[in-house]
């Protein structure tokens, strides 16, 4: 072998190095992902979603990293991931079926009301609807962004795959964080927007709910929403089957399942699916710079139209709503309702609203997949 052989040799060693192919740019993207597994670690914002998004953010943001994409006709690791967990829409589904698994709907059923709530928190979807359009979005794409208020990743990330899968990435790493972020957000809107009388409000006991009443409500709500919005029922489907395998008592290995490994297994493969989504040369634009910004403004949105609603519904009413608990009427299930209880208890340390705010927290669920199934039977 020649000396330059050698060289030759050298050099396509060294061409084949992340070294060589290194860009500047992917530096921004090692800080996105490092700031999510500090706010994991450190701040223990929503942990179980936080830390593998992050990692997979800083992990595919290497030069030449056979993680996505396809390699001699074969998809590589994370691409395998992603295609059939989110692609194929599975994972946000079984992710369903865990939350239903885990959901006691008690609260809502001793307060339907509570449903107009989790309607109202919608209100930001739709403002945000319009204002993506207004700046250049498809409507597509619109619809897929402005469901980010209503902090629900996985069905942020179902609408998104099927009306604009190429805002994915964006549109889930918007939603989680969010959602992880709610105890910030969320407690200066509340004082914002209530006074110190209405902070105080105290409401009576809910009343106690019977196990044929939990175990009617998966199915009714089932049919309701199979009739009304299909689109969403591989979902609302998927969740009302949790909670009423959860409900029946009799399939205890099933349930326990659902809410322990089955759910454990599938947030490690959505979180690293979706942070692999992330690499600079897609996210280091303006469209997906563009959304994470307006998240923000969506789910504040959101928060207000939530609290709101309840104002409203207090003019008409003789119980009284404490209006702190309209901020759980967005689906971050159930830091939402944690979050109105700790703003209720530093007001008056006996006013215990966490029961009376899951209601609302529930119905942002519910409320949520409605508008996503809406939009698909718009634009699909």
């Amino acid at each position: 072998m020649t000396f330059n052989e050698i060289l030759d040799m050298l050099y396509g060693t060294l061409r084949m190095t992340g070294v060589y192919n290194f860009q500047w740019n992917i530096v921004i993207m090692w800080c996105v992902g490092l700031m999510f597994i500090y706010l994991a670690i450190a701040k223990k914002y929503e942990p179980l979603l936080l830390l593998p998004i992050g990692f997979g953010i800083f992990i595919v943001n290497f030069p030449l990293v056979p993680l996505m994409g396809h390699s001699h006709g074969h998809a590589q690791l994370l691409q395998v991931f992603y295609h059939y967990g989110l692609e194929w829409e599975v994972i946000p589904c079984i992710i369903f079926l865990g939350l239903g698994a885990m959901t006691d709907f008690g609260p809502l059923i001793a307060n339907p009301k509570t449903l107009l709530i989790g309607a109202g928190a919608q209100l930001g979807v739709f403002i945000t609807f319009t204002g993506t359009v207004l700046v250049g979005f498809t409507l597509k794409e619109a619809a897929s962004v402005s469901i980010i208020g209503g902090a629900d990743g996985p069905t942020t990330i179902y609408l998104t795959q099927h009306l604009a899968p190429q805002l994915l990435g964006p549109n889930a790493l918007a939603a989680y964080s969010y959602m992880a972020m709610v105890p910030l957000i969320q407690p200066p809107i509340i004082r914002l927007l209530t006074n110190a009388r209405e902070r105080k409000i105290h409401m009576r006991q809910l009343r106690p709910v019977s196990r044929l009443e939990k175990i009617l409500f998966p199915l009714l709500a089932s049919g309701i929403i199979a009739l009304l919005v299909p689109a969403v029922i591989p979902l609302m489907g998927m969740f009302m089957l949790g909670n009423l395998m959860k409900e029946s008592g009799v399939v205890g290995r099933l349930t326990e399942s659902a809410q322990g490994s089955l759910m454990n297994i599938v947030t490690i493969f959505l979180g690293i699916s979706v942070g692999a989504t992330m690499h600079a040369d897609k996210f280091l634009s303006w469209k997906p710079l563009f959304i994470f910004s307006l998240g923000l403004i969506d789910f504040g949105v959101c928060t207000m139209g939530g609290i709101l609603t309840v104002k409203i519904m207090n003019i008409f009413l003789k119980e009284k709503i404490n209006p702190i608990i309209g901020a759980a009427g967005v689906s971050a299930v159930p830091m939402a309702a944690r979050v109105s209880q700790m703003v209720g208890m530093k007001y008056d340390k006996t006013n215990h609203l966490l029961m009376h705010a899951v209601g609302p927290n529930l119905a942002g669920v519910i409320g949520s997949a409605a508008a996503a199934g809406m939009f698909i039977a718009m634009f699909d």
